[in-house]
C-alpha cells in the first residue's frame, strides 16, 4: 500500500486567477468561503473504475504521492488514513472541463508545492485549460487561465507528464501542449509564453509535447506529431536541439514515456505506434547513456505482427535506490493481456510480473467483470516505483490502480478514488439495497451497504460495459430492468430487486447496436424500451407485455425519445419529444401514443420529464437553462416554476416530518449559481445543499432522493462517481 506522514486534511478551496500564454497581467483573487449547506457529502463506494493516467511520488518525501485522472481530477495519498484525498471536487459546474488532469508536476526542492495542467478536452467547442498552483499540497489553489486547450481525455493521455519544474530553478515550469507547442513560466506557473527556440512546429492534430522529465540539470521532451526526429533536449533552458542518434521507425514513431536512472546516468525510453491508450500494435524501449548519447534498445518482447499479440509499450519507472532497475509496461495487449517486465541489470534481461502475480480484488469485487479471476491489467500506461522502498510498485489500469509490497500479491489501492461516470440511479422503496446505479463502463451496482463496493460486484447476466437504461415497478419494487452495452444480451430484469439478473428472453434487433433508456410500468407487466446510436441515430421504441420473451414496434412513439412510466397507474406511460417540445402519452400501456401539450421548450436531448412518486399525471420536465416546469394533468399542460431559473435534472425523496409531498432534489440554478438544491414545499422555496467546496464539475446527468431517509440524496457526477448527501 501507498504510505505518507500525516497530511492536512484538503480544504479545496479553489481561487480564481486569470492569465494569457502571451503574458497579459495576471488578476488574482480569493477563494469564495465555503457555504453553509448543512450537509454532509461522502461517495457511495465502488472503488476507481476509471483510467488512471498517471501516479507520481515525490522524489524526496517518503509516501507523499498523486494520482490524476482522465475525467475525475487529481489526487493526494493520505498515508495516515490509508485512502487518497480528492483535490479538485471544488470544480464548479461551469469549469467541468477542468476536472480532467492532463499533466502534474511537484518541485523536489519545495515539497508542498504541485502544479496541475487542467483541460479535458482539445476540441474546438472545449474551454481553453488551466494551471491550478498549490503551496499546500492541493488544500488551496491559486489558478491561471491558458489561451490554449488541453486534452486529459483524449487520445495520449496516458503518457508522461507534460507538465514540469525546471532542475535549474523553481521558479521555471514548462508546460507542453498538444497543439500550441511548448510553453514557458518563469514565475512558478503565474504567466505562460511559448517557450523560445523550440524547434517542433506543432499541428492542429497530432500530440506535440508527450512527456517533459529532467535527467539531471537538462530538460527532455518528447514530441508526438510523428517523423523520426521525436526527442529533444535543453541543457540551458534556451537553446533546444534533437537528441543525437535516437530511434527511428515504426515502432519508435510515438515517445510515451522517459525515466532517468540518475546513478546509471541512463534515460529510457518507451515507445509505441500510436499514443494509445488504444490503437497501439508496435512498441520498444531504448536507453540513452546521456554522457556520450549512446543508445541501446532494451525492448523485452517484440510485438508480433503476424498474429494477435500485438501491443506498444507505456508505463516506465526506475529504481531511485538501485541502479539499473527499471520496470516497463505493455499496453493495448489484448490477446496475451497486458503485463510489466521488470529489469535489474539495466535491460539486459527481463522478467514478466504478470505469471507470478496474485490478484486480491476482494475490496473492489467488480474488477472479475463476471469471470473467476480478475485480469492482470489493460491501459497500462501509468506506473511509478517508490522512491523510498524498491518493491513498492504501483500501476493504473482502465479502471483501477494496483499496488505491491513484494513484487508477487497485488490489490487495488484505490480507497476514496472514485471516477465513476455515472447515468442512472433508483433508490428502492422497500428491500435490502438503498440504491442501485448504473454508469459507463461498469455497468449496472447493487449497493447494499453504499460505505464498500458491491460484494456481488458490478451485474452480471449479461455483463454490460455501459448502462444506458435502469428502472423499477413503482408498484412491484422487486421488479428491476436495465439496458446496456456489450455481454450476451442488452437487456436484463431481476425479480429480487437487483441482486440477481437473467437477460431477456430475446430482444429487438436494433437493441446490440443502439441500446437506449427503457422503463416498466408500475406494476412490472409491461417494458418500454427506447433506441439511439452513440451518433444520434434514433430509431423506433419497442413494447414488451411477457417480460421480455417478445417484442413489438410502437411506431407512434417518439423515436429516440425517454419512456416514462406513470407510477400509480400501469396503462399510463409518458414521453417528450425534445425536437418539438411536445409531451406524448400513452393510455393504453404504451401500444400508442399521442400528443398532449406542445410549445415546450425543444432543441436540447437533454430535457428531462420524471413522474413523481405515488401520484397519477404529476410530471416536471427540467428544461436546462429554460427552467423548471410542472404539469398535474398527465402532460395536457404545463406551468412554468417560478422559483426556478434553469433545471438540469430533477429526483424526489422521502417528504420532510409533517409534509405531505415529497422532498425535490435538482441540479439547477434558483438564481446566479447552479447547484443541487432541495425543496420540502413542492418548489416553491429551496435550499442549496451542496457548497463551494463540493461541486463535482458537471452533475446533469441525475439525481434522486432516498425514499425511506428524508434528506438524503444521490447525485450521478461526470468522473468523481456517486456523491451522497445528507443533513450534517
Amino acid at each position: 500500500m501507498l504510505t505518507s506522514s500525516p497530511s492536512r486534511r484538503a480544504v479545496l478551496a479553489g481561487a480564481a486567477a486569470v492569465a494569457a500564454v502571451a503574458g497579459a497581467p495576471v488578476l488574482a483573487g480569493r477563494a469564495r468561503a465555503a457555504g453553509a449547506s448543512g450537509y454532509r457529502w461522502r461517495n457511495v463506494v465502488i472503488g476507481g473504475t476509471g483510467f488512471i493516467t498517471g501516479v507520481l511520488f515525490h522524489p524526496r518525501v517518503r509516501g507523499l504521492a498523486y494520482a490524476r485522472t482522465d475525467i475525475g481530477g487529481a489526487y493526494r495519498w493520505d498515508g495516515r488514513r490509508e485512502s487518497w484525498v480528492p483535490l479538485l471536487d471544488h470544480i464548479g459546474w461551469d469549469d467541468w472541463n477542468l476536472l480532467g488532469v492532463e499533466a502534474m508536476a511537484v518541485d523536489p526542492a519545495h515539497p508542498d508545492r504541485l502544479y496541475l495542467a487542467c483541460g479535458t478536452y482539445a476540441q474546438t467547442w472545449a474551454d481553453n485549460g488551466a494551471v491550478l498552483r498549490s503551496d499546500d499540497r492541493g488544500a488551496t489553489w491559486r489558478r491561471t487561465d491558458l489561451t490554449v486547450r488541453l486534452g486529459a481525455n483524449e487520445d495520449g493521455r496516458g503518457t508522461g507528464e507534460r507538465l514540469l519544474v525546471d532542475p535549474r530553478d523553481s521558479d521555471t515550469l514548462w508546460l507542453g501542449t498538444r497543439h500550441d507547442g511548448l510553453l514557458k513560466s518563469t514565475d512558478r506557473g503565474a504567466r505562460w509564453a511559448p517557450a523560445g527556440g523550440f524547434p517542433a512546429t506543432p499541428s492542429a492534430t497530432g500530440q506535440g509535447v508527450t512527456f517533459l522529465v529532467a535527467a539531471g540539470r537538462t530538460v527532455y521532451a518528447g514530441w508526438g506529431d510523428g517523423g523520426d526526429t521525436n526527442l529533444f533536449r535543453t541543457s540551458d533552458g534556451v537553446t533546444w536541439e534533437a537528441v543525437p542518434g535516437q530511434p527511428s521507425g515504426t515502432a519508435a514513431r510515438v515517445p510515451i514515456r522517459a525515466a532517468y536512472d540518475r546513478h546509471a546516468r541512463e534515460l529510457y525510453v518507451t515507445y509505441a505506434d500510436a499514443p494509445g491508450p488504444n490503437g497501439q500494435s508496435d512498441g520498444s524501449v531504448h536507453k540513452l547513456r546521456t554522457a556520450g548519447d549512446e543508445w541501446t534498445e532494451v525492448t523485452p518482447a517484440k510485438p508480433d505482427a503476424g498474429s494477435a499479440d500485438t501491443f506498444g509499450y507505456g508505463g516506465l519507472a526506475v529504481d531511485a535506490r538501485r541502479p539499473g532497475t527499471v520496470v516497463v509496461s505493455t499496453n493495448n495487449r489484448w490477446a496475451a493481456v497486458d503485463t510489466l517486465y521488470r529489469s535489474t541489470d539495466g535491460g539486459r534481461s527481463w522478467r514478466s510480473l504478470k505469471e507470478t502475480a496474485v490478484l486480491d480484488v476482494s475490496e473492489t469485487p467488480y474488477l472479475k467483470w463476471g469471470e473467476d479471476e480478475p485480469k492482470f491489467g489493460w491501459w497500462i500506461q501509468a506506473l511509478a516505483l517508490d522512491p523510498y522502498d524498491s518493491h513498492h510498485l504501483v500501476y493504473g489500469t482502465g479502471a483501477t490502480l494496483y499496488g505491491t509490497r513484494d513484487l508477487r500479491h497485488w490489490a487495488p489501492r484505490v480507497r476514496g478514488l472514485e471516477e465513476t461516470s455515472v447515468t442512472q440511479l433508483v433508490s428502492p422503496p422497500t428491500g435490502r439495497a438503498h440504491l442501485i446505479s448504473g454508469a459507463r463502463d461498469i455497468g449496472v451496482m447493487y449497493h447494499e451497504r453504499l460505505t464498500s463496493s458491491p460484494a456481488r460486484g458490478m451485474a452480471t447476466n449479461p455483463v454490460s460495459g455501459s448502462a444506458t437504461g435502469l428502472a423499477q415497478a413503482a408498484r412491484r419494487p422487486a421488479y428491476v430492468v436495465r439496458a446496456g452495452w456489450g455481454g450476451n444480451g442488452n437487456g436484463a430484469a431481476s425479480h429480487d430487486g437487483g441482486r440477481t439478473w437473467r437477460p431477456f428472453a430475446s430482444q429487438p434487433g436494433i437493441a446490440e447496436d443502439a441500446p437506449g433508456p427503457i422503463a416498466v410500468n408500475a406494476d412490472g407487466s409491461v417494458l418500454l424500451w427506447s433506441f439511439a446510436h452513440w451518433d444520434g441515430t434514433t430509431y423506433p421504441a419497442h413494447r414488451s407485455a411477457d417480460d421480455g420473451a417478445t417484442w413489438s414496434e410502437v411506431p407512434s412513439f417518439p423515436k429516440g425519445a425517454v419512456p416514462v412510466a406513470d407510477p400509480a397507474d400501469p396503462a399510463l406511460f409518458y414521453a417528450y419529444d425534445t425536437a418539438t417540445g411536445t409531451l406524448f402519452a400513452s393510455t393504453d400501456g404504451g401500444r400508442s401514443f399521442a400528443a398532449r401539450a406542445s410549445g415546450l421548450p425543444a432543441g436540447d436531448s437533454q430535457f428531462k420529464v420524471v413522474a413523481a412518486p405515488g401520484r397519477t399525471g404529476d410530471l416536471w420536465l427540467s428544461a436546462k437553462g429554460n427552467g423548471l416546469h410542472r404539469s398535474t394533468d398527465g402532460g395536457r399542460s404545463f406551468t412554468a416554476v417560478e422559483s426556478c431559473r434553469a433545471s438540469y435534472t430533477l429526483g424526489f425523496g422521502r417528504a420532510a416530518a409533517g409534509a405531505a409531498y415529497p422532498a425535490i432534489y435538482q441540479v439547477g440554478s434558483t438564481g446566479a449559481i447552479t447547484a443541487v438544491y432541495r425543496s420540502d414545499d413542492e418548489a416553491r422555496t429551496w435550499v442549496r445543499i451542496n457548497d463551494d467546496d463540493h461541486q463535482w464539475g458537471w452533475t446533469g446527468e441525475t439525481v434522486t432522493g432516498d425514499p425511506r431517509v428524508y434528506g438524503r440524496v444521490y447525485l450521478a457526477t461526470n468522473g468523481r462517481g456517486i456523491q451522497y448527501g445528507e443533513p450534517a
